[in-house]
């Protein structure tokens, strides 16, 4: 009897144990937006192949068991240095973090940091040479948006340079990204030897000559787009073997793929402004004297455009390309013409 009375108490005790640890589990217990949560600081040890594997994991079920605000991740492919960061850091003053993320791309060699009061310190990501006109730029692009595709909340992804501005605040930019289905990504077919004339019959038949489009870089895509591009293995390597030196394939990989896959949803224009008027291979580049309210209310206002079907005088968010010279006449005239904070 007495043995029964030992094993009943040692059944006694180990059920509180049991109920202990259980009480301890659910205390500590990580629940799905915990595991979804994305990493505070931007930098990591991932190799390549890992980022690009992870990134391009998507769920099937596309309706979240839970309720979530969606961000614009701000992508910013440098050289270097942000110069015109005293101005970005004025356009996201005052914006929950909850709305936006920040992802930097260098060069390798570039070791500057930045302040820890601007919304760029800790947003570097691990980069690697980029060389302009290569497809070392493309892969670049694939490298901020895997990286921004790491935090599940971010449905719109802008790709910026260290010269871009933007032309309103926050706030109407985030509604006029999230308040549409379209993606901006500029396409066009250019027969000139600068456009069809860069195209190599060798990418046949992923790519046919009728297919071959030309576009600004600079796009703003949606999620869906972004983890089709980080993932794509039919039209990239095509890009990768014959699109090589004076094809510039940052005009025309994204361009060409859009307008073979998804030219649906595409609107086939860019939301950032840039200045060709002059010619030469490069964009005209505003310095200080250029910066005036009425040449910003232009950049602003000054073209039209569809936005969900209808005509509209707001067609471009962003604009480049500035120049360090500019930046104290845009923090004079910008933060009251576009009405920041």
């Amino acid at each position: 009897m007495n043995n029964n009375n030992n094993n009943s108490h040692q059944k006694r005790v180990v059920g509180v144990v049991v109920n202990k640890n259980k009480n301890k589990n659910n205390a500590t217990r990580i629940g799905l937006r915990e595991f979804l949560k994305a990493p505070r600081e931007a930098m990591h040890d991932m190799r390549e192949e890992e980022l690009l594997w992870r990134a391009s994991i998507t769920p099937r079920i596309h309706n979240t068991p839970f309720n979530y605000t969606p961000k614009v991740a701000f992508m910013f492919l440098t050289k270097g240095p942000l110069p015109l960061s005293p101005l970005w850091d004025r356009f996201f003053k005052g914006v929950n973090q909850r709305f936006y993320s920040i992802y930097v791309h260098p060069l390798p060699s570039f070791n500057g940091t930045f302040d820890q009061t601007s919304v760029f310190h800790g947003r570097t990501i691990p980069s690697k040479e980029v060389k302009w006109g290569e497809n070392s730029m493309i892969e670049a692009e694939r490298r901020l948006l895997a990286n921004a595709l790491l935090d599940f909340t971010n449905q719109r992804f802008v790709l910026l340079s260290e010269s871009c501005i933007p032309l309103f605040n926050f706030s109407t930019i985030y509604t006029y990204l999230m308040n549409t289905t379209q993606t901006f990504v500029e396409v066009y077919d250019d027969p000139s030897d600068v456009g069809r004339g860069r195209y190599s019959p060798k990418m046949r038949p992923q790519v046919r000559l009728s297919q071959w489009r030309k576009g600004s870089q600079w796009f703003q895509i949606d999620r869906a787009l972004a983890v089709e591009m980080v993932s794509d293995r039919q039209y990239f390597p095509v890009f990768q073997r014959y699109c090589l030196p004076q094809c510039y394939s940052d005009e025309h990989y994204l361009p060409t793929m859009v307008s073979i896959k998804f030219w649906k949803r595409n609107s086939n224009r860019t939301l950032t402004k840039v200045d060709w008027s002059r010619g030469g291979p490069h964009p005209s580049r505003y310095i200080r004297f250029d910066v005036t309210p009425d040449f910003l209310e232009k950049l602003r206002y000054g073209s039209t455009c569809k936005y969900n079907g209808k005509i509209t005088n707001v067609c471009h968010l962003f604009a480049r390309k500035f120049t360090l010279h500019a930046l104290d006449r845009l923090l004079r005239f910008a933060p009251k013409i576009m009405h920041f904070n």
